[in-house]
């Protein structure tokens, strides 16, 4: 089943939302979006649970 994510989700004031086949897809979409719109080189241990926990099933 697809998977989706959005930063709102986490507090973020973006408007990105991303869609995936998979978490592991879903979870490249998220890095790449952070390291550009965000500047983070890497998602620190925090931010990822937050992420984690905010997939949803799409």
């Amino acid at each position: 089943m697809a998977k989706s994510f959005a930063c709102k989700d986490i507090g973020m004031s973006c408007g990105f939302k991303a869609r995936a086949e998979s978490e592991k897809e879903l979870m490249m979409k998220i890095a790449d979006h952070a390291k550009k719109a965000h500047k983070m080189e890497q998602i620190d241990d925090a931010t990822m649970s937050k992420v984690k926990a905010a997939i949803k099933e799409a």
